[in-house]
């Protein structure tokens, strides 16, 4: 009885962002849950690359869309869920942003950047899904959505953990996070009639060969001493699709091994 509630077979997910660095491993946890996955993402040829590491591509499937064609978004998201059905699961986990991100911390950042980082990535997430709710509601379809917070976007940043590295803080990181997380509690209440489940996942430090100085700096604040792997974040991501997470909704998940718990 347990078991199968962890089981996905037949239900249809989308991964957006699903070839990213966590993406990556949330599109391979849905796979293996017996999921139908479309990845949507704009890499169309790393979608290649990484469809040779499954033997059976029956239930894999790749949907080319940049979501932040904020215009765009709502008719290619129809047009799909008109073509190959409206999705159980909605995963976001994409990371958009500008090509001056790092350049976002107090002392350097510029209004146009600011500006441009919280269309393309607040803005972005709030509007797919808005747009995949409305689908979901529409057909009857009892759904489950995850939008991916942060830590910082609950607690401030540690400025600690940059000593000695050319790291800095980000203050648009913390705002789009931040609201990311109160969105995710706006629709669950709204979308909660229509039997869609949100929730907010937010990871801590996710170990990807960072400054050796900031992992050793990080490792000392978290209390398991270990920055995160990108499957320790998709198993929870999995979970929160499930039917083992059927009474779940609203809520911010930290997965951080016990960052903000201190």
């Amino acid at each position: 009885m347990y078991v199968n509630k962890f089981r996905l077979e037949g239900k249809i997910a989308w991964i957006l962002g699903g070839l990213g660095l966590i993406g990556r491993e949330v599109s391979r946890a849905y796979l293996e849950a017996g999921a139908i996955v479309y990845i949507l993402d704009i890499d169309e040829e790393n979608f290649s690359s990484y469809a040779k590491e499954f033997d059976d591509l029956e239930s894999l499937h790749f949907v080319k869309i940049d979501v932040t064609d904020l215009d765009g978004v709502a008719s290619k998201l129809s047009i799909q869920a008109n073509s190959h059905g409206c999705p159980s699961i909605f995963v976001n986990c994409s990371y958009p942003r500008s090509s001056d991100w790092a350049k976002s911390s107090f002392s350097e950042i510029t209004v146009q950047s600011m500006r441009e980082n919280i269309d393309l990535h607040l803005n972005s997430y709030m509007w797919s899904a808005r747009e995949v709710a409305q689908l979901m509601a529409a057909s009857s379809t009892q759904g489950s959505i995850i939008l991916f917070g942060s830590t910082y976007g609950e607690v401030g940043q540690d400025m600690t953990i940059y000593e000695d590295t050319q790291m800095s803080e980000n203050m648009t990181y913390s705002a789009i996070k931040g609201g990311i997380s109160n969105y995710c509690k706006l629709m669950a209440s709204y979308y909660g009639q229509f039997d869609i489940r949100v929730n907010c996942l937010c990871p801590g430090g996710i170990f990807d060969n960072q400054n050796p100085t900031f992992v050793a700096n990080y490792n000392r604040k978290t209390p398991l001493k270990r920055m995160g792997q990108p499957e320790e974040i998709a198993s929870v991501a999995l979970f929160l699709g499930t039917d083992a997470a059927s009474y779940v909704s609203g809520i911010t998940m930290m997965v951080d091994g016990g960052w903000t718990a201190i």
